[in-house]
């Protein structure tokens, strides 16, 4: 009975079958889009909603990955092989509260313009330790952006490089700017003009470069410049337009010239002035001479200006040039003089050249005889019978 009971049973309806593969495909689908929901973390990072982090440390990315979640304030993309940054890397979707981007040893070659352009809050960004050959003037956009400190140590490979940086930081773009690291980058100079669109910069950090001279104007446009570091540079003098440029600076009170070579001549004289009077520059009892050897590891703190060898000139250009203007001189009078002697003699000079003149005239007139006696076998013959 029991078995004829379960045989007599009446199959599931089609229509059942049917709503119950469609709820658990609903299911799936609602699933997947909860998972790819914004505030979602992507599979290579690590995230924390509670403290605005998205952490893609070493996972040799080479594109900033998609999908990041809009609440992130802190993002960590370091030790990967981004190799560049295309137009609106940052945008899909966008971030409109990131303030830190640290992007540091990731193997960036390039940055394109319009990078940063879709980050409005970002306050500090780090691309130290990279390797930039093309850093395009626009990474920033057109418009004013609101970073405040930007980290490029060890990351500017070529000349070419320096320059498109100086262009970006004079196009103004990067006013709101307070601090600046540009340290390890082995620059031998500052293109001019460099620092003059940075008014509210107050850290410069130029430590071990290979800086051997500084422009007067270099710092002219930072009035608030609170720090500046110049240490483990080549520099080997301070002109006293570059110190008047620092000494007028009154929020400036941390400078560090340590590591460098300084030249104990008459070029350092202002230097050494402007140290025994002003407490700005740090650890200035550690400044020691390098050249010349009678001078070396003396502190410039305790030289005086009777130790200084002025004997060999400061300024080698002006004395040049001085050298040429006196020597133009003297040649001209030289020849104004050699001038004279011909016109006061110039009666006998014109009587010694037609002299030489009638000269030259017998002389070659000898030489033509001779000539037409050799070549004429008649005239050679006659004057053989004649000398006979």
């Amino acid at each position: 009975m029991a078995g004829r009971a379960r045989r007599g049973a009446a199959p599931p309806a089609p229509g059942g079958e049917r709503r119950a593969a469609l709820g658990l495909l609903l299911q799936v689908l609602l699933g997947w889009g909860s998972a790819q929901q914004p505030g979602s973390c992507p599979a290579p990072c690590e995230c924390s909603e509670a403290a605005r982090t998205v952490k893609c440390v070493n996972r040799n990315l080479t594109a900033v990955p998609p999908d990041l979640p809009p609440y992130a304030r802190l993002l960590f993309l370091t030790g990967n092989r981004l190799a560049s940054l295309p137009p609106g890397a940052f945008l899909s979707p966008p971030l409109p509260q990131l303030s830190l981007l640290n992007l540091s040893g990731s193997h960036l070659e390039e940055v394109e313009a319009g990078a940063f352009a879709s980050l409005p809050s970002l306050r500090q960004l780090d691309l130290s330790g990279n390797a930039l050959a093309r850093l395009s003037p626009e990474a920033f956009g057109n418009a004013s952006s609101p970073l405040e400190e930007l980290n490029l140590s060890n990351s500017l490979s070529n000349q070419s490089a320096v320059s498109a940086l100086a262009e970006l930081l004079g196009s103004g773009v990067l006013g709101n700017l307070s601090r600046l690291e540009l340290a390890d980058n082995r620059l031998p100079s500052l293109p001019p003009g460099m620092f003059s669109s940075l008014p509210s910069l107050q850290h410069l950090d130029l430590r071990n470069n290979s800086l051997v001279n500084l422009q007067a104007a270099t710092f002219h446009s930072l009035a608030q410049l609170q720090s500046l570091d110049l240490s483990h540079n080549s520099l080997k003098c301070l002109k006293n337009a570059t110190i008047a440029q620092l000494r007028s600076r009154p929020a400036l009170r941390r400078i560090s010239l340590g590591h460098n070579t300084w030249v104990c001549d008459c070029c350092i004289e202002h230097l050494v002035s402007w140290l025994k009077e002003s407490d700005q520059v740090e650890g200035k009892g550690a400044l020691k001479c390098s050249y010349p050897d009678k001078m070396r590891d003396k502190p410039l703190v305790k030289t005086n200006s009777s130790d200084l060898d002025c004997s060999v000139p400061v300024d080698i250009q002006s004395q040049l040039q001085t050298s040429y203007v006196f020597l133009g001189i003297v040649l001209a009078f030289i020849g104004a003089i050699f001038l004279l002697v011909l016109y006061l003699n110039r009666k006998g000079i014109k009587k010694w050249m037609y002299n030489i003149r009638d000269a030259c005239r017998d002389h070659m007139e000898g030489y033509h005889y001779r000539y037409e006696m050799n070549a004429d076998p008649r005239l050679t013959n006659l004057s053989s019978s004649s000398d006979v």
